[in-house]
């Protein structure tokens, strides 16, 4: 069955949002999630809104749903800001939208990539990545030996070398058109802080802890101001899971297609209850 398909035809909330959802991208993007091609599912601004959508609406269907907490990996923080009430259904799906189309443009600017490196300290990996003479820096923190590295080709083939040479686990380019979180990403983040800036954004029921700092925040401004930064900045998913189970999270909830957070999470401390929505 196609994603998001099952939440349309069983729950009458899913189903208005999902034709809100088409009615305000001015297409109907349910016939490609429920439908597509998974080249069609690729489509510039179709994979991120598809994304969010299965997970915010999902969200809406969890009986009881009331966090004490949030978090979203990169794209997944618009839903973590509609899920705690920062930002509303359509001003997320309108940012996402936009968002998508800006690191479209950028990726298209300048050729560039991204590679996932395992069994290497973080310190290792960003030692490698500041002695390259080309755009190579850290991007995900994904987890206790397991980095994500984007950069320009040139940069991420000389950082691939060297990480080897040094003994990476693995060390393996990624299918990504662009050099996400980072400084590639510059034209992207410049265009949409416009938007974000302009979009209301309300005092949150509970913190969202962000990619750019691992922080909690529930000010509006300071969540805004993140926000921009995450373009251009790493993923702080290690940090910001490490920091959640220290402020008290017990368990996690992953709303939204598959459980690779679960199993993230699960490297940091593999006692912690996790489950899917």
């Amino acid at each position: 069955m196609g994603m998001g398909r099952e939440l349309y035809d069983t729950h009458s909330q899913a189903r208005e949002l999902f034709e809100q959802a088409n009615q305000e991208l001015g297409f109907r993007i349910t016939d490609v999630m429920f439908g597509g091609t998974p080249e069609d599912l690729k489509r510039t601004g179709v994979t991120q809104p598809a994304i969010f959508l299965h997970s915010v609406i999902l969200a809406t269907t969890i009986e009881g749903f009331q966090p004490r907490m949030v978090a979203g990996h990169s794209l997944g923080e618009f839903s973590a800001l509609v899920a705690n009430g920062t930002l509303s259904f359509s001003d997320g799906l309108s940012l996402v939208f936009k968002r998508a189309m800006a690191m479209q443009k950028a990726c298209e600017a300048e050729p560039s990539t991204m590679a996932a490196i395992l069994g290497m300290d973080d310190e290792q990996v960003e030692a490698v990545c500041s002695g390259i003479d080309e755009v190579v820096v850290a991007a995900n923190y994904n987890g206790p030996g397991q980095i994500v590295i984007s950069g320009s080709v040139q940069g991420i083939d000389l950082a691939l070398k060297q990480l080897s040479e040094l003994g990476a686990k693995r060390a393996l380019k990624l299918p990504v058109g662009g050099a996400f979180h980072s400084p590639l990403m510059e034209p992207a983040r410049a265009e949409l802080e416009e938007a974000i800036k302009n979009a209301p954004f309300s005092i949150p029921v509970c913190p969202v802890y962000q990619n750019v700092n691992a922080l909690p925040s529930s000010d509006p401004a300071r969540i805004r101001e993140n926000l921009v930064a995450q373009l251009t900045a790493p993923v702080r998913w290690t940090q910001t899971v490490v920091n959640m189970i220290a402020d008290g999270a017990t368990s996690f909830t992953e709303v939204g297609p598959g459980n690779v957070l679960q199993g993230l999470i699960k490297k940091v401390d593999r006692n912690m209850t996790t489950q899917s929505a």
